[in-house]
């Protein structure tokens, strides 16, 4: 008889789990097992300067945190100027400092030796096409309703020069409300 309760109780737990179901899904798992979250709201755990790569998400997390959206078409394995804005601005900690307060980041690639999901290439490509994006790298800030403030691209003279410039884009923005 006892061996039959704790054959139960294993069974319970192996078909049950013990794992609450309300505790964040990072980002990366939700990209990489999209099924498994499909049909799900999930409340997804989003680090402040991580860079996001699905649009819907992005809008979803600048609604909630009330920032506008960096969004950086970029071709991260072939393009120069888009590698020398990311060494020289972007992987900084100032950047990375200042945007974690200040913007929502979203990298949408367009690489030629890295891979990426066919649906991934596909949203990247529509997002392409509705911001008429010509080349690269192409930085548009958006609000959080995806609307589109300003854009830019590479500059010279490193992170603390690009966030001046980045303000400047903002405010302006903000001046013309």
């Amino acid at each position: 008889m006892r061996w039959m309760l704790i054959l139960f109780l294993t069974l319970a737990f192996t078909v049950l789990g013990c794992t609450p179901t309300d505790q964040p899904v990072s980002s990366e798992d939700v990209l990489n097992n999209p099924d498994k979250y499909a049909s799900q709201e999930v409340e997804i755990e989003v680090k402040p300067g991580e860079w996001l790569t699905d649009w819907d998400q992005a809008i979803a997390v600048a609604k909630k945190q009330k920032l506008p959206i960096l969004v950086d078409f970029t071709g991260s394995d072939w393009c120069i100027w888009c590698k020398k804005l990311d060494s020289e601005v972007f992987s900084k900690e100032e950047f990375i400092d200042y945007a974690k307060k200040n913007l929502v980041l979203l990298k949408l690639d367009f690489p030629h030796g890295i891979p990426q999901s066919d649906a991934m290439k596909a949203a990247n490509k529509k997002k392409m096409n509705e911001f008429n994006i010509e080349g690269f790298p192409t930085i548009v800030l958006v609000n959080a309703e995806g609307k589109e403030i300003a854009r830019t691209g590479y500059r010279p003279g490193g992170a603390e020069s690009y966030i001046n410039h980045l303000q400047d884009l903002l405010t302006k923005q903000n001046d013309i409300k």
